[in-house]
């Protein structure tokens, strides 16, 4: 295994969902976030089978001559496949969460059990925690919970894969590296130590949808998921990125170094889009 890990998730670009595609601006995005992408040093590209979080990645995974390969049938957690540098793997469940609600017992939450009004919240707070949202009776009328259960057990399956095995809250390795602050000095010095660093990090990326993505991020940060599905706005082709910190060898835990950047598009002068929020976003 490579020194350490980065997790890279991308949000697929602006979609056209009526077609399961992009929009025209949508496909601007995916070739800015294949422009940033073009030099990063992936180690394995994943991807969710449905048709717009294909589309975002085609022009990175071209950029970096990877092929897509087939969606694999459900495998069992402990039997994902192999990594394979040279093809993009599509796993089922990295497609976008399908959890509808009964509407006649909650006719206000758009047949998806988020996107909840702040009322909802103060009248359901058992939502927000992490060891008994599943409780919460929005919960009791939709499938979320085992979807929830569904994506953990599989992402824990292929982060064993390369290394890092569940224990409890955090994740074990081989503990045979060092550790992930060896470089850092705290006198003034950050970028020659960084520069002196080793970067032959594994880098995992995931091209996904918003709801998989804030399952997989409550899970490795450990929180409630309603937490970081209404805590967050991660815009269409945004970047979010994890780093797995290892202070103790064999004691794994990953950190957020950056949540929804679109700073591809702010160079290339293209505005972020608002789908998948309710408020304007930063332009600037």
């Amino acid at each position: 295994m490579d020194n350490f890990m980065k997790l890279i998730f991308i949000r697929h670009a602006e979609p056209d969902y009526e077609h399961d595609s992009l929009t025209e601006k949508g496909f601007r995005e995916a070739e800015l976030v294949a422009k940033r992408a073009k030099d990063w040093r992936v180690s394995q590209f994943y991807c969710s089978p449905l048709g717009r979080a294909q589309a975002t990645a085609a022009p990175t995974l071209h950029a970096h001559h990877v092929s897509l390969t087939t969606v694999f049938p459900e495998p069992a957690p402990d039997v994902l496949h192999k990594p394979d540098p040279d093809k993009a793997i599509v796993y089922p469940w990295l497609r976008e969460l399908h959890a509808p609600v009964d509407t006649e017992l909650h006719p206000d939450h758009r047949f998806i059990p988020w996107d909840l009004t702040p009322a909802y919240f103060n009248e359901h707070p058992l939502l927000l925690d992490k060891e008994r949202w599943r409780e919460a009776e929005l919960m009791k009328h939709c499938d979320l919970g085992n979807q929830a259960d569904w994506i953990y057990e599989r992402l824990d399956g292929l982060l064993a894969l390369h290394g890092y095995r569940r224990d409890g809250l955090c994740y074990r390795t081989d503990g045979t590296h060092g550790t992930s602050n060896d470089f850092m000095k705290y006198d003034g010095t950050s970028v020659a130590c960084m520069k002196e660093a080793d970067g032959e990090e594994e880098v995992l990326v995931f091209f996904c949808h918003l709801g998989v993505m804030m399952m997989m991020l409550s899970h490795l940060i450990n929180t409630a998921p309603h937490a970081m599905l209404h805590g967050f706005f991660v815009p269409p082709a945004s970047v979010t990125i994890l780093s797995a910190e290892e202070r103790i060898p064999g004691q794994a835990y990953f950190r957020v170094q950056t949540a929804g950047d679109t700073s591809h598009f702010r160079i290339a002068g293209e505005p972020v889009s608002y789908y998948g929020g309710f408020a304007m976003p930063f332009q600037e």
